[in-house]
C-alpha cells in the first residue's frame, strides 16, 4: 500500500508555487466557471444515487467555494470544509453561506462551513477524521497524484466515501497540436488516464472504484477567447515550461494550425475530457501488527 512519504509513481513536472500564482486572482479564473459548474452539477447527480450521512465533508480544492454551500445544504447537519492552497481563492470563499433552514438551527453548533488553507496533498487532519471527501477538477493542479489518493485514504473514515473529477488526457488536444507548430516545449499538463487512475486508488487501499469519462467540446470564435480560457482554466504551471519570449514567426506557426482546425460551422474547438471517479475506504483485513482480522456476523433469524 502506498503510504504519503512513499516515492509516486506518478509523478509529473507540476510546479505548485506557479499553480499557487495562477489562482492568486479569483477573478482571473472567474470565466472558466462555466465549466467547473457543469461539471460539479453531474458530481452531485452521482452523489444523489449514493446513500451517505457524513458528519464531516472537505471539499479539496475548494477555489471561491461554490460547492461548499451544495455540500452544506445536502448535508445540513455535517461541518462542511473547504480546503484551497491559495489564500485568496479562501478569502472569495468566506463570503459562501448556504441558506440557514429550521433544522440547520437545531444541529450541534459545528454543523456549518469551516475554511482552511493548505496543500490538498498533505491534509493538516487527523486519521480517520472525514467522511466524504470531495474535489472538483484540482487533481490534476498536483504533481503527485497517487501520493494525494494515499493521503485523502489515511484522512477518510472506514467507509468513507472519495468522489472526484479531473482532467483526462484528451484535454486541449486542439492546444497541444497547434503549440505543437511552434515549437517542442509542452504547453498543457500530462493529464492522467481514467484507467491508471483506477489502479492507483486500489494501490492506496479504495475498494470499488467507480471510473468513467465524458468529452466536452467547448467552441469559440476567435484564437483569442480559446486562449483566455486556457489561462483562466490555470494556463501552464509546469516547471519544464518555456521561458522567455516566443517569436513572431513563431506565434504565426501556431495561429496557422489554429486556424487549419477550425470547424465546418467555423468554430474552434477546445476539447475537454472530464473524468469521474468514486470510492470507499474499505475496513482493515489485518491489525497495525499484521495480524488478520476475521469478521463474524449473525445469522439472521
Amino acid at each position: 500500500m502506498v503510504s504519503p512519504q512513499a516515492p509516486s509513481k506518478m509523478s509529473a513536472p507540476i510546479d505548485l508555487a506557479q499553480v499557487r500564482r495562477a489562482f492568486a486572482d479569483p477573478q482571473r479564473v472567474a470565466t472558466a466557471d462555466f465549466l467547473r459548474r457543469e461539471v460539479a452539477s453531474r458530481m452531485f447527480e452521482r452523489l444523489a444515487l449514493v446513500k451517505t450521512s457524513p458528519r464531516h465533508v472537505l471539499d479539496a480544492g475548494c477555489g471561491a467555494g461554490a460547492d461548499i454551500a451544495e455540500l452544506q445544504k445536502q448535508y445540513p447537519a455535517a461541518q462542511v470544509i473547504g480546503l484551497d492552497a491559495a489564500p485568496q481563492m479562501l478569502a472569495a470563499a468566506s463570503g459562501v453561506q448556504a441558506p440557514r433552514s429550521l433544522l440547520s438551527r437545531l444541529l450541534p453548533a459545528k454543523a456549518g462551513i469551516d475554511l482552511v488553507c493548505a496543500d490538498f496533498g498533505d491534509l493538516p487532519f487527523g486519521p480517520n477524521s472525514l467522511d466524504l471527501v470531495w474535489s472538483n477538477l484540482a487533481l490534476h493542479w498536483h504533481p503527485q497524484p497517487d501520493r494525494v489518493f494515499a493521503e485523502w485514504r489515511r484522512a477518510l473514515r472506514v467507509d468513507g466515501l472519495l468522489m472526484f473529477s479531473t482532467f483526462g488526457p484528451d484535454t486541449f488536444r486542439e492546444l497541444r497540436s497547434a503549440f505543437a507548430a511552434m515549437d517542442e516545449t509542452p504547453h498543457t499538463l500530462p493529464f492522467v488516464d481514467m484507467h491508471d487512475f483506477g489502479d492507483q486508488l486500489v494501490e492506496v487501499g479504495f475498494t470499488t472504484p467507480v471510473m468513467d469519462a465524458e468529452r466536452i467540446t467547448v467552441t469559440y470564435e476567435t484564437i483569442e477567447a480559446l486562449l483566455a480560457d486556457v489561462r483562466a482554466f490555470g494556463g501552464n504551471p509546469l516547471a519544464t515550461r518555456r521561458r522567455g519570449l516566443v517569436g513572431r514567426a513563431a506565434w504565426q506557426r501556431m495561429r496557422d494550425a489554429f486556424e487549419a482546425q477550425r470547424r465546418p460551422d467555423g468554430k474552434l474547438g477546445l476539447s475537454f475530457e472530464v473524468v469521474y471517479g468514486h470510492a470507499f475506504r474499505p475496513a482493515p483485513k489485518v491489525t497495525a501488527a499484521g495480524e488478520a482480522i476475521v469478521r463474524f456476523q449473525p445469522r439472521k433469524p
